[in-house]
């Protein structure tokens, strides 16, 4: 976890979290060796140019070369080459030098695709068998896991270069397969025309965009193979005579030393039946089928409502008064899920008093857990928590907007009270210095989905100052979710480790929970894999089956006005 790397230089082996399709049962965790960089090769060419004037002879020079760059390199790569300063040509026979779609034996560049779809799409993940009939329009059936075609009929859209690249790999695509737009209106399309699919450069990845796996390989997980995977380019140099370092292509577009994920969690409160069932049935199994999917991430959050206290009485899963406090032990619970930040905003952190906050405090610090949102004092309490994992900086901020839970001041413990002034001052400048700010809240309870009109102008301060996600930690019963001027707002996550089986108006609401996986790339957010989960045994979070999933998604995504009903 983060704490066996933090604050330290790139990693050359990366733990993995690898989904099903459909994300209804727990990931396998498979750990690879990350494969050495590709070493860019110089290749002779075997074209012989005609001079411009026959009886002079031909230049050798680079800079007075003339360079080829072919249809299918993709629109960055073509700016890294069209940067060298050499001169561009269209006519390939004319040329010097060529930047082209090579075999894997001569890669230079390796670069790697994405199948996409607009963020609100249920599917998680298609066959190549599926890929390979959309392609040609074969008359197969390939379905997904719940028997229904997905996409079908639909024309996957692509770039020009794109297509050239496909077609290379796969053959000219039937009639109809293929719809090409420009790449500046690829994602407008996309969400005009639901459902829908795309094929982009794994650089081209936004939040907007929800990344499918490919017989369940994603370039956006840890444990991510290319050589298992279909959508992979290579691109190769092919030059009279050895060029200079300054003229190799990038070996890749995707690096794994670049790539970090960060888990967010809803409520976790260690008392009451979750309590009891913990000394029953042990202190790790409220987190036994979810352990792998948490331990996978390199940044896990917790918001840990509940205090440790060694004061703490027996637990009772029938107690009336909303005063909780967890034993001391049960920070093994944590601490097997792999936890690296507690936020600590929570309204009961200071429900047994001083004492047992200063306790907390200390198990967290024994336990080398760093914590925000809530502290010893108001002003550390009120610090962002600034974090670094495979050069990508993180900033994490957080309050509660009920001052009558804030208890922190210049002399006591407790959580913090929304200061917004403060909190937006501080996103402004650490956003400006290369952080990627992730503001979190302990906001009001509510038992329906839907954002309230305070919550979301509250909640879009902090996108408007720069961060990257706002994340609901308070909510019991999850909330939508919204993209807001480039930064994804969740206004509530629902519960993790909290018993809260009991119906709320008839349905089981309560019980229902999102796991935020998010994903950064080289200083960039690329966007959230949501996880969804049910609540059994007052305590333990199971993931969802197919059918739950798919109708948990599309209540929230129409409740998000993303999808029609």
């Amino acid at each position: 976890m983060l704490r066996r790397f933090l604050f330290t230089g790139v990693l050359f082996l990366l733990a993995a979290c690898q989904p099903t399709p459909l994300w209804g049962a727990p990931p396998d965790m498979p750990t690879s060796e990350l494969p050495p960089p590709l070493i860019p090769l110089l290749i002779p060419s075997t074209h012989t140019p005609t001079p411009a004037n026959p009886t002079a002879a031909p230049t050798t020079t680079a800079s007075s070369w003339t360079i080829w760059i072919d249809p299918a390199v993709p629109a960055s790569l073509r700016k890294t080459v069209s940067a060298w300063g050499l001169q561009i040509t269209e006519n390939k026979q004319s040329a010097a030098a060529f930047v082209g779609f090579t075999d894997t034996a001569n890669s230079q560049s390796q670069w790697i695709y994405a199948l996409v779809a607009p963020f609100p799409t249920v599917t998680d993940g298609v066959t190549l068998q599926t890929l390979k009939d959309a392609w040609s329009a074969s008359n197969t059936e390939s379905q997904d896991a719940l028997g229904t075609p997905p996409f079908a009929g639909l024309p996957f859209l692509m770039s020009q270069s794109t297509l050239a690249v496909l077609t290379q790999l796969w053959g000219q695509p039937a009639s109809g397969a293929v719809k090409v737009v420009a790449e500046d209106q690829l994602l407008d399309t996309a969400w005009n025309q639901i459902p829908s699919w795309a094929i982009i450069p794994f650089e081209d990845i936004e939040p907007r965009w929800k990344v499918l796996t490919i017989d369940d390989q994603s370039p956006i997980h840890k444990n991510f193979d290319p050589a298992s995977y279909p959508l992979v380019a290579h691109f190769a140099l092919t030059s009279p005579t050895p060029l200079n370092s300054e003229y190799a292509l990038p070996a890749t577009n995707r690096y794994p030393s670049k790539l970090t994920t960060l888990i967010l969690t809803g409520v976790t409160a260690m008392a009451r039946a979750t309590a009891k069932t913990m000394d029953v049935r042990g202190v790790l199994f409220p987190g036994k089928d979810i352990r792998d999917l948490m331990r996978g991430a390199d940044i896990t959050h917790i918001n840990n409502e509940v205090p440790f206290y060694s004061g703490c009485p027996d637990p009772d899963p029938n107690q009336e008064k909303e005063v909780f406090c967890s034993r001391p032990r049960y920070i093994d619970l944590l601490l097997d899920m792999g936890v690296d930040v507690v936020e600590l905003s929570g309204d009961h952190f200071a429900d047994y008093g001083a004492d047992a906050m200063y306790e907390t405090l200390d198990i967290y610090k024994q336990n080398q857990i760093p914590y925000y949102g809530g502290g010893a004092t108001d002003a550390e309490g009120k610090k962002p928590l600034l974090m670094e994992s495979n050069g990508n900086k993180l900033m994490f901020i957080a309050c509660n907007i009920k001052s009558i839970y804030a208890t922190a001041s210049d002399t006591n413990p407790g959580s913090v009270k929304c200061d917004f002034p403060y909190m937006t001052d501080q996103i402004r400048k650490y956003r400006a210095e290369g952080y990627l700010p992730i503001s979190t809240f302990q906001y009001h309870e509510f038992d329906s989905p839907e954002a309230r009109p305070q919550q979301q102008i509250d909640f879009r301060q902090m996108a408007d100052a720069g961060a990257v996600i706002v994340s609901g930690s308070q909510a019991h019963v999850p909330q939508v979710m919204e993209f807001y001027n480039g930064t994804f707002i969740h206004y509530g996550l629902g519960n993790l480790f909290f018993d809260q089986m009991r119906l709320v108006g008839g349905s089981k609401a309560t019980r229902r929970e999102f796991i935020d996986r998010h994903v950064f790339y080289d200083g960039k957010y690329l966007g959230v894999e949501l996880f969804t989960t049910f609540l059994e045994d007052f305590s333990r979070p199971r993931f969802m089956t197919d059918a739950e999933r798919t109708k948990f998604l599309t209540d929230y995504f129409e409740a998000s006005g993303w999808i029609n009903p």
